[in-house]
């Protein structure tokens, strides 16, 4: 989320922090329908703004305690700014809007109650550290900087009663001394109707037009003497950042594309496949000379072994987050517990025996199966063996828990739809055909095979020319029907990809988004609480577009016990979602 991270590639660690912030405003704001996807804080399915200036500037450096100050403010904004009276007193002109949004904000971080003295803290924290970069970004060098920065520092100052920062208190004090007289009416107003939204927006807009006044009034120089004063541009090109309030609706991180496809939206059957006489489903292991699977599972093993990977620390963690606790057996001679009826007579015999109890014993029991479902298009083949390396692992883990696990692959049975798209073109090339491609289907292990019948066909994921194109939404239908018919009571899909569904033939014949709406519509379809769960692993890139449940990984770096303890806590669904 922008407030919270607004780097352009999100890490591991900070997918956590991000989770722990949204936790923490559901929490205090009593939203329960705030989440964060694609890197953004969304209520529902609209994304939450966040204009106030000081939460919009946060840096992959910041520390915790500023992303939770971030997570704190958006919280009690939630719970005290009515956006029908905040729309109706916002003003429109940019800078106006920039002063009026962070001083509302401002408002509602005064509504801390009393019990609770470390949020107040993380505020003041938010603010400080915002406020020190706002200085050291240069941003003050310019007139129009500096005057912001001060209208910034005495408003926050005179709400929250605290001294102006120290840092920076004398490279205001003369523009504090020149403004003051025009704002202190407002301040005073502002500070006495803190409680009152309407009455508080009264004085806040007043000391926007005053402020956006000045600026105005400023910028009327001569032309010659704006290219004398270089800082001055500098400086106000640096503050238009500050005042972009047209990208509520841009990613503001690496995510997977999505969007809307108007083929699929007018579809009167909705996604149409053109044929699908020239789909497969196929033993991975059957598209592979045996010698070169030997090999492949030598170099696996080879990689493993070098790698140090703890597998029973791993195969533990998986226990603790799939398996339950299920009745196995009596402890018969306990001290306390239920009585055994088979040793009563030692009471009469023995008065002073205790140990006439006995106690149910608990094992615990993973009753679940587990399918990796792997995209095979071509970006992929570029991380085939760290990916192998990743999926021989869990799968090893898993069995040792006792949990049923499968691998499946998806890619086309050709480039740029093959014989799919030929018989296409053969019959004139009729509008919006659907799916152009032929399907292939792969199976590399199933879920009666245990791992050491199937370790050589897993090894067929290092075969370099299965990797071709895309086509998400049937795949997971696919493996969706497959572990359907299982009989663990807990059924988990995750689905491995580097991006969006990609087919070009489909995509030219249709729009660019039809194979990625097609996703959406069967992830939602087939995700039913109870029934199977779906979680998205993305390479290099957030999933969470498609799947509520993702978790983002870089198999540039080598597979290592943190990672794949990341991979189990996605897996167990005590990850992001």
């Amino acid at each position: 989320m922008n407030a919270v991270n607004p780097a352009p590639h999100r890490t591991r660690q900070q997918q956590q922090v991000d989770e722990l912030c949204v936790a923490v405003i559901r929490s205090l704001s009593g939203e329960a329908d705030v989440t964060t996807q694609a890197g953004r804080l969304r209520k529902g399915q609209k994304i939450l703004p966040t204009h106030a200036a000081h939460l919009q500037t946060a840096h992959q450096r910041d520390d915790f305690r500023s992303f939770r100050g971030a997570a704190d403010s958006i919280a009690l904004g939630l719970q005290y700014t009515n956006p029908v009276i905040h729309q109706k007193y916002c003003p429109i002109l940019p800078v106006e809007r920039l002063i009026f949004e962070l001083l509302e904000q401002l408002r509602v971080e005064t509504m801390v109650p009393d019990t609770m003295p470390g949020m107040r803290k993380n505020l003041h924290h938010r603010f400080e550290a915002w406020s020190h970069d706002f200085y050291f970004a240069g941003l003050t060098e310019s007139a129009t900087g500096i005057l912001l920065y001060t209208v910034f520092q005495i408003c926050w100052s005179r709400l929250t009663g605290q001294p102006v920062l120290e840092k920076t208190e004398g490279i205001i004090e003369s523009t504090r001394a020149a403004i003051a007289p025009l704002l202190g009416i407002d301040l005073l107003g502002m500070r006495r109707h803190r409680d009152d939204q309407a009455a508080f927006a009264l004085h806040a807009r007043a000391i926007s037009d005053i402020v956006g006044e000045i600026i105005r009034s400023d910028s009327e120089e001569s032309d010659d003497a704006k290219k004398a004063n270089g800082k001055e541009e500098q400086g106000k090109n640096a503050l238009r950042l500050l005042l972009n309030f047209d990208n509520d609706e841009t990613d503001v991180i690496t995510v997977a594309a999505s969007g809307r496809s108007k083929v699929l939206d007018d579809a009167a059957h909705g996604y149409a496949i053109f044929t699908t006489a020239y789909d497969t489903q196929v033993e991975a292991s059957s598209l592979v000379r045996k010698e070169l699977l030997k090999e492949y599972r030598d170099r696996i093993d080879q990689r493993i072994a070098a790698l140090s990977i703890n597998i029973p620390r791993l195969s533990r963690q998986l226990r603790a987050l799939l398996a339950f606790p299920q009745r196995d057996n009596w402890s018969f001679g306990e001290e306390e517990g239920y009585i055994d009826g088979r040793r009563l007579a030692q009471l009469i015999s023995s008065p002073s025996e205790r140990r006439l109890f006995r106690q149910e014993q608990f094992k615990p029991n993973a009753n679940c199966v587990v399918c990796f479902l792997i995209d095979c298009s071509g970006s992929m083949k570029a991380h085939s063996e760290r990916l192998t390396v990743m999926i021989d692992v869990m799968v090893r883990a898993l069995e040792q828990v006792g949990v049923a696990s499968e691998v499946l692959g998806f890619t086309t049975g050709a480039w740029n739809g093959g014989r799919s798209h030929r018989d296409w073109l053969r019959v004139k090339s009729p509008a919006s055909p659907g799916r152009l491609n032929e399907l292939m289907h792969m199976v590399y292990k199933d879920a009666d095979t245990p791992w050491r019948r199937a370790r050589a066909d897993i090894t067929a994921l290092l075969k370099a020319d299965l990797y071709r194109e895309g086509i998400d939404g049937e795949a997971v239908e696919w493996a969706c029907s497959r572990i359907r018919q299982r009989n663990e009571e807990r059924r988990i899909l995750v689905v491995i990809s580097d991006g969006s569904p990609m087919d070009s033939a489909t995509n030219l014949a249709n729009d660019d988004c039809y194979l990625g709406n097609h996703l959406k519509e069967v992830v939602g379809r087939q995700a039913l609480p109870g029934q199977l769960e779906i979680c998205g692993l993305g390479v290099g890139l957030d999933l969470s577009p498609y799947y509520k449940r993702s978790l983002a990984i870089d198999l540039q770096q080598p597979i290592n016990n943190a990672l794949l303890a990341e991979v189990a806590q996605l897996i167990g669904g005590r990850q992001r979602r």
